[in-house]
């Protein structure tokens, strides 16, 4: 009886050992990681009642400067926000990037990129399923921070499965989407070489 306890008690502490061990990098450890990265994506809101439409590229540093530029429309192609820190700098020549808030969080179309960014790498895990979207195997996030005016901002990505770059991107304030990114391309800075994005290659 004693060795069949005795045995059942080194099995079950094996099976916790097991569990203690190392654990399988979740997708988010990845961003939390990363030196930085370059994405471009279509970013969709509405503004003052209005559909409102960019292609922005965006080069990303965490903790550091992040450069968003429009590629597109033609009108406005060419603007380039730098934000550094607190700080935000507007490089125009004349024209204008419309970055209105959208919300009562401050947020406007250029903040988009950046913030999903941030979010990827310190917020508050709600929700990790396995979802497609447009028939490419993803990993949906779902993840909160607080926002500057105390509300709380919800951010939703979809990260492929293959290689946990982002496919679409959400941005909620108070369950309200307020902002959306249908990303065409993807590259981390430590792999640029190695990682590409739906849309190229």
């Amino acid at each position: 009886m004693r060795k069949r306890i005795f045995a059942q008690m080194i099995t079950l502490c094996l099976i916790l050992c097991g569990c203690g061990g190392e654990q399988t990098p979740t997708l988010r450890a990845r961003y939390q990681n990363m030196r930085g990265c370059d994405m471009t994506a279509t970013v969709r809101c509405t503004e003052y009642g209005a559909p409102w439409e960019a292609v922005l590229r965006c080069g990303y540093v965490p903790d550091g400067e992040r450069v968003v530029e429009v590629v597109s429309p033609e009108s406005i192609a060419g603007v380039t926000v730098i934000f550094d820190g607190d700080s935000r700098q507007l490089q125009s020549d004349g024209r204008r990037l419309n970055a209105g808030r959208v919300s009562p969080e401050a947020l406007s179309p250029a903040d988009a990129l950046p913030a999903m960014m941030d979010a990827l790498r310190d917020g508050w895990t709600l929700e990790e399923n396995a979802e497609e979207w447009n028939g490419v195997p993803c990993t949906r996030v779902t993840v909160d921070r607080t926002g500057a005016a105390g509300g709380k901002l919800f951010f939703t990505l979809w990260l492929k499965q293959s290689d946990g770059t982002p496919l679409r991107g959400e941005i909620a304030v108070e369950e309200q989407t307020v902002m959306t990114a249908e990303f065409t391309s993807f590259a981390f800075s430590d792999i640029m070489a190695e990682e590409s994005a739906p849309g190229e290659g």
